[in-house]
């Protein structure tokens, strides 16, 4: 089985209000990429990959006339995939939601959302003291976690989890000063959500279920000027001792040699590219015995990628993050 992540950079811009595919020469969400071309490269992108499940950050929006699951279920019929339904959880308003696109042979997914005391349900409030003054801070997040329970067509249960967390950049803020308090408390909210989605996990992991715990955590250890103010990241926080994630792992200390990227901006002041591994697939010890075997889609880094012009010209016109993939032995 083939299970994905792929953040889909403003995926809802490709749709009109009633969800329909909008293919045309006007600008996309993608810096020089109109919607045609984004639209034929996602396409191609998906067909590729060929997975029985992804996980798709930056969904489609849900509104008053939108629906995150017709707009998916609509494109992947344009396109041609097998996984072909899908499922959402709780909305946003942010026009970036989370789904599950899923081939229903090979599976079944409902979206099923769980709370306890310790980690209340996610379009809730988590209650943390985030700044040590022994006061308990209100954290939201703009855009909840997508909380399913799988079951491959082998009868295998699963938990799997779809986060797309805080972004850590202080936007809107101008001067030294205001960047650097927005920064901190970015990454601050940020943790709070690591510890609230490490909670979620840990529980399940605890009555003894598989967990896979997906999506874009806008971190990476060692990747923040201010990660020493707080110790961990945010990545650290949600892998914990329960998930494993080897391209997370290897940025550890001891760090490796290469390292591993999952996404490519521009810098404009610099004019210059720069690469964070920001998408991760983390897996439950139990699914450990799977012969679990992970792959970022990068179009410089993945030899295949890089040497078949079209596959590498799609990566990079469909999004500024690339597809990490899981396969596993599961019936």
């Amino acid at each position: 089985m083939r299970i994905a992540t792929y953040n889909i950079e403003w995926f809802a811009n490709l749709f009109d209000k009633n969800d329909r595919l909008m293919l045309d020469g006007k600008p996309s969400g993608v810096y020089g990429v109109d919607r045609y071309t984004q639209g034929r490269a996602v396409a191609h992108v998906l067909q590729r990959i060929d997975a029985d499940a992804i996980m798709v950050i930056e969904a489609p929006n849900t509104g008053r006339t939108q629906r995150t699951t017709r707009a998916l279920e609509n494109f992947a019929a344009e396109a041609g995939l097998r996984a072909r339904e899908a499922v959402s959880g709780f909305p946003n308003d942010t026009h970036q939601e989370i789904a599950l696109l899923y081939d229903p042979d090979a599976l079944d997914a409902v979206h099923d959302a769980r709370a306890s005391e310790t980690a209340p349900l996610f379009n809730g409030v988590f209650k943390i003291d985030l700044d040590v003054d022994e006061r308990l801070d209100k954290v939201e997040f703009s855009k909840p976690p997508l909380e399913l329970a799988v079951t491959t067509r082998g009868g295998t249960a699963l938990r799997m989890i779809g986060a797309h967390l805080k972004s850590k950049a202080p936007h809107g803020a101008r001067m030294p000063k205001d960047i650097t308090a927005l920064a901190i408390a970015n990454q601050r909210k940020q943790l709070a959500q690591a510890n609230w989605l490490h909670r979620r996990a840990a529980e399940h992991v605890a009555a003894g279920e598989h967990v896979i715990v997906m999506g874009d955590l806008n971190d990476g250890p060692g990747s923040d000027a201010y990660e020493k103010l707080f110790g961990q990241s945010s990545v650290e926080i949600v892998m914990g001792d329960v998930l494993n994630d080897p391209h997370a792992q290897c940025l550890l200390p001891p760090r490796a040699t290469s390292l591993p990227s999952s996404s490519r901006f521009y810098n404009a002041e610099t004019k210059r590219y720069f690469t964070a591994l920001l998408d991760y697939v983390m897996i439950s010890h139990s699914l450990m015995g799977h012969a679990p075997k992970w792959r970022i889609w990068h179009p410089f880094e993945d030899a295949e990628c890089y040497g078949d012009d079209e596959m590498r010209q799609a990566l990079l016109d469909a999004s500024d993050h690339f597809p990490v993939t899981l396969d596993i032995d599961l019936a």
